[in-house]
């Protein structure tokens, strides 16, 4: 991103755990007004939801706060107290992005679920804001990315892919790389700091592994029906 009033702005790449807290406020703030500003109960929660999001992460209060006072320093988020005395965080992101309320539900979609096709960003974005049709999605679109603030995937047609432009670099260059093997059955590895955040399916036992296991149950089987033949013969002595 390189227009002046972008840089003047601070904008600047978030890591994942930044873009899910940004992209939860943005989400909260349209979806549950009445629960918004969040607390960081609230934000951790809404942040490790199992719907609206790819990937489902497991952060923890620490990892969020962290997040939090890293977007504060930047311009893209606030604490405010309200009439209660917990702190509560609300974004600033209108002011921080410079956009209008669709485009932030398209950048808010696009932060909580990364690289997507036009079709599925238009209705998952309509959920916050509504959006008639592809033609008015490509308007706010076109804006976007004149400005950097989205990144297209793969050139016009049907099934078109985009992301935000609020990735690292190695970060987008990773997407495209898994855009490039989509379909081959080849699956990127997660980026360094999302690997620590994202919900990991308990590991299921290999063919091999299950083998092993069979055979050592086997084994033991046989010690133990051995044992109790000894057994048998003392207390037969004994007796």
């Amino acid at each position: 991103m390189t227009d002046t009033a972008t840089t003047e702005r601070g904008i600047r790449p978030l890591d994942a755990v930044e873009r899910r807290v940004l992209g939860t406020l943005i989400e909260k703030g349209k979806t549950t007004p009445d629960q918004y500003p969040l607390s960081l109960n609230a934000l951790v929660t809404g942040c490790n939801q199992k719907s609206n999001r790819e990937p489902v992460m497991t952060l923890d209060e620490e990892q969020v706060m962290r997040a939090v006072l890293s977007l504060r320093a930047c311009g893209a988020m606030a604490e405010v107290f309200g009439s209660g005395k917990i702190p509560r965080y609300r974004h600033l992101a209108y002011e921080w992005l410079g956009v209008e309320k669709e485009e932030l539900a398209i950048l808010g979609e696009l932060l909580l679920r990364g690289e997507q096709t036009e079709g599925d960003l238009r209705g998952r974005a309509s959920r916050m804001d509504p959006i008639p049709d592809l033609d008015a999605l490509r308007g706010h679109l076109d804006r976007l990315a004149a400005r950097g603030l989205v990144v297209w995937l793969s050139p016009p047609g049907r099934g078109r892919m985009l992301t935000h432009g609020l990735l690292p670099a190695e970060k987008l260059e990773k997407v495209r790389n898994q855009l490039g093997v989509a379909g081959t059955g080849v699956e990127a590895a997660p980026d360094e700091d999302d690997r620590a955040a994202v919900a990991e399916p308990p590991a299921r036992p290999t063919v091999a592994a299950a083998g092993d296991l069979v055979e050592r149950v086997a084994r033991l089987e046989e010690r133990l029906a051995a044992a109790l033949e000894r057994l048998d013969a003392l207390d037969g002595g004994a007796a």
